[in-house]
């Protein structure tokens, strides 16, 4: 939450799985900046399904704006 808090940063980089063990403060999380992005790691495998951003831009997008 303290990154968050700051304006010096522009973007998280978290990996999904441990963006996975705070789910609750990664989708609470809804201004601009700094951004939050999850990213793959060695270990876990990534899952686009939980990715917060991939979702959010889906629903910002019709299927038919996307061919």
């Amino acid at each position: 939450r303290s990154f968050l808090n700051r304006e010096d940063i522009g973007i998280v980089l978290i990996s999904q799985c441990l963006a996975e063990l705070i789910r609750h403060a990664v989708e609470a999380h809804a201004r601009p900046l700094p951004a939050g992005l999850e990213i793959p790691s060695k270990e876990h495998p990534y899952d686009p399904a939980k990715d917060s951003v991939l979702r959010r831009a889906r629903g910002l997008c019709a299927p038919e704006d996307l061919r």
